[in-house]
């Protein structure tokens, strides 16, 4: 069935679904779509973009640097296949030459661009091969914010694409806030005309799918236009569009941002868009490093690439531009895979496997820790003894006279109010008192 552009004269908003003074409505009465992984799936990257947006300007030395470990995390696989960056700034076009000098293959440079010919001009200065062009798609954008008709935003859409055709540059139609849209009255309609006008050309248009506002949905059953599942099935079979030129961006604002990247993925989209550390626009966007580890399970390939490059860019952050991350934040929280629960130590202690989430020493170059605190217990210690002195440690039971005295200590501490960790320095102390043959 071929979809036309509804021309309404008045805004579809939705508003059994969002009427702003509920929280939205999840109903459950659409069409449940099997998964349907695509060939090939890859992450891009948006950290010097929206990653921006949410915090300082990174400088020239920082954003090269950055660049660096997605290039080393993608490894050969060219995994993080690419990045893009703001234009409008001396020092977003300085960093974007000296990211070019670089002379990675991955990840590729793009740029972002409003759907104006004045933007597009700087794409063509700094010599990129690919821009995203902001064609927002609700009526909450198109008549509320642009003040125009769908028509009017379509041929102004429209507009800038031809002028990326013609001079050889892929565009990137960024659908924003399509988890509001009209699909068959607007998207579905949109994506067809500007198809349309790449035929019998060698540059295919992609289309970036922007949940900007968190609304996604990645349950089965639910509909549109916030089913992640129903929206791309709906968009692959009503357009000529293949899964390679999709590519999904979310947002964290109903902590659905991985899981909707991850069903985008399932669903038949290639790429997922994130930054690293979630960093973006309000909530933020996909954590990179964690699409990283997702993209392994899902293909269930390992080599090639190196996800040990994740704890280098976390001590970066934390060192060199004083970002303080969560002690608890997944894969790069100094607290990440460390237990404080004496019963959790003790499993560690007979198998790693008990209660680490996979060989994250191997993955991350992160052993697995114990913290000592009131809740260690005799395994706790036990388990710090193992990791944290020499082979003759892991000889060291529970039941030793000197962990009891050590666990004695400790109990008297937070009997006296204390309410911090027992540092690694007080440990190393105790044990040099009361475990003198170890050293």
């Amino acid at each position: 069935m071929k979809y036309e552009l509804e021309n309404i004269m008045e805004p579809n908003l939705f508003r059994d679904t969002f009427s702003y003074d509920r929280i939205p409505a999840v109903t459950l009465k659409g069409k449940v779509i099997k998964p349907s992984v695509p060939k090939n799936i890859w992450i891009t990257d948006t950290t010097f973009r929206d990653g921006q947006q949410a915090r300082p300007p990174y400088s020239i030395d920082e954003v090269v640097q950055i660049f660096k470990f997605m290039n080393r995390i993608g490894g050969k696989r060219g995994l993080v296949r690419q990045s893009e960056f703001f234009l409008y700034g001396e020092m977003d076009r300085k960093a974007v030459e000296a990211c070019k000098a670089l002379g990675y293959e991955f990840p590729e440079i793009t740029a972002w661009i409003r759907a104006v010919p004045k933007d597009f001009e700087l794409v063509k200065s700094m010599g990129l091969k690919e821009t995203g062009i902001l064609t927002s798609c609700s009526d909450y954008h198109i008549f509320l914010k642009l003040k125009k008709n769908r028509r009017q935003a379509l041929d102004s859409y429209k507009e800038i694409v031809g002028t990326a055709l013609a001079n050889g540059i892929v565009p990137r139609c960024h659908l924003e806030d399509i988890t509001r849209a009209d699909i068959y009255g607007f998207v579905i309609p949109m994506i067809n005309e500007i198809v349309e006008m790449c035929e019998g050309g060698n540059i295919k248009v992609k289309f970036r799918l922007c949940d900007t506002m968190g609304y996604g949905l990645p349950y089965a059953g639910t509909e549109l236009p916030r089913s992640i599942p129903l929206m791309i099935n709906t968009i692959l079979k009503n357009t000529d569009i293949k899964s390679e030129q999709l590519e999904w961006h979310g947002h964290n604002d109903f902590h659905r941002v991985l899981a909707n990247a991850v069903c985008a993925w399932l669903h038949g989209c290639s790429a997922a868009n994130g930054t690293f550390l979630g960093f973006g626009e309000r909530t933020g966007n996909p954590p990179l490093e964690a699409l990283v580890f997702e993209w392994m399970g899902i293909t269930g390939i390992h080599e090639g690439i190196d996800p040990t490059v994740v704890t280098e860019m976390a001590e970066f952050f934390s060192r060199k531009i004083g970002h303080v991350i969560p002690p608890n934040f997944p894969f790069v929280g100094a607290d990440f895979n460390t237990t404080r629960a004496g019963i959790h130590a003790d499993g560690l202690t007979k198998s790693e496997e008990i209660y680490n989430i996979f060989d994250t020493n191997l993955w991350l170059n992160r052993p697995c820790k114990v913290a000592i605190t009131n809740n260690s217990g005799l395994a706790g210690i036990a388990y710090w003894i193992h990791t944290n002195l020499s082979e003759k440690g892991s000889d060291i039971r529970k039941d030793n006279p000197a962990l009891i005295s050590m666990k004695n200590w400790i109990d008297e501490q937070y009997r006296g109010g204390r309410s911090t960790n027992i540092s690694d320095d007080e440990m190393m102390e105790l044990a040099r008192k009361l475990l003198p043959e170890l050293f």
